[in-house]
């Protein structure tokens, strides 16, 4: 076979695999992709309830500029209640920004320490935790621990924990995914221990010390702890395909309105946060920007530092599959292009 008979071959094989894998690609993420690129974020938003989103709120903030706010949707589907852009949503692992930034000032003032480990801790948990003596504070903080994820366990979403000890039942006597620190595997079972650390430390709820330390001196009036300390009509209500029932009123920890998130964000990227010594500790154990799910509930806090730009994008349905994930996530960049452009 001659050498422009093997390059022809070759290509025939790669045009068919390409065209095989679009089988297996919802053709609504190719369509989202492949659209013109809308002139606004809000017939973005509104395009996003046309693939299936039951509702959408938008926060961006660029640095000397006003502040927008966009929503699409709706913010209860069956009251036919309109998407609100000041609305309450559950962060979900968004919230792990705030127990950052919370460890590094209880760190900076000497309260906690990055290098003690899990046994030093929660010295309870030797024995039931493999390599709970390996396992600093730092590692936990930054996803490399090893230890299993308890919300990965079977099923767990269909009937989730509602306690620390019962969270931690679940992972508790199983083999490590790997050794400390070799590896990373995001994991909320670092989050679920690095939060009894500090209650520990603080001796009272380390909600209270971020309220404190980080909402206060922000002025961020609407994050809140859980679902026990909102009036829930201000709760957007999540969806997960499949399930015919609004999702609000499962507890799943923070909330707040996309406009609070971004706030927070911006604080967090620009320093002003941080006092002095803090921004070092920070910069060395996590990120920048991050993104929640919960059933229902999809939301994403991005910094775009090439145009000095917050943006919160929180969607309020969520499916088995994860495809509305990923269309979120392509939705998100689409957003971003239009302000880049609107920029130039």
């Amino acid at each position: 076979m001659t050498k422009k008979n093997t390059k022809r071959i070759l290509r025939i094989v790669l045009i068919v695999a390409s065209i095989a894998s679009l089988f297996f690609v919802p053709w609504l993420l190719v369509k989202a992709w492949i659209l013109p690129l809308p002139d606004t974020i809000q017939e973005q938003a509104d395009e996003a309830i046309n693939h299936g989103f039951d509702g959408m709120l938008v926060y961006v903030h660029q640095t000397g500029k006003t502040p927008q706010y966009f929503a699409s949707g709706w913010h209860n589907r069956e009251s036919k209640i309109p998407a609100t852009p000041h609305a309450l949503f559950k962060i979900a692992s968004i919230s792990k920004l705030y127990d950052a930034v919370a460890v590094t000032k209880l760190v900076s003032n000497g309260r906690l320490s990055l290098d003690k480990t899990i046994a030093d801790y929660l010295p309870e948990l030797k024995g039931r935790i493999e390599n709970a003596e390996k396992i600093s504070l730092r590692l936990m903080i930054q996803h490399q621990s090893g230890m299993p994820n308890f919300t990965d366990a079977p099923n767990f979403w269909a009937a989730p924990t509602q306690s620390y000890e019962e969270s931690l039942a679940l992972i508790l006597d199983k083999p490590a995914n790997f050794e400390p620190g070799e590896s990373y595997e995001y994991c909320n079972t670092n989050y679920l221990l690095i939060n009894k650390i500090m209650d520990d430390a603080l001796g009272y709820g380390n909600f209270q010390y971020i309220q404190e330390e980080i909402l206060t001196p922000l002025n961020l009036n609407n994050t809140y702890g859980s679902l026990s300390e909102v009036d829930m009509k201000n709760v957007m209500s999540g969806y997960h395909v499949g399930y015919p029932h609004d999702l609000k009123a499962d507890e799943h920890g923070m909330l707040a309105t996309a406009e609070d998130v971004g706030i927070f964000l911006k604080a967090l990227n620009d320093g002003s946060l941080f006092k002095q010594g803090e921004q070092e500790i920070y910069a060395s154990i996590y990120e920048y920007e991050h993104s929640g799910w919960v059933p229902g509930y999809q939301s994403f806090a991005e910094y775009h530092k090439d145009i000095d730009a917050v943006v919160v994008a929180f969607y309020s349905t969520t499916d088995p599959k994860l495809y509305n994930w990923n269309l979120s996530e392509i939705i998100n960049n689409r957003i971003a292009k239009i302000l880049k452009r609107q920029g130039s």
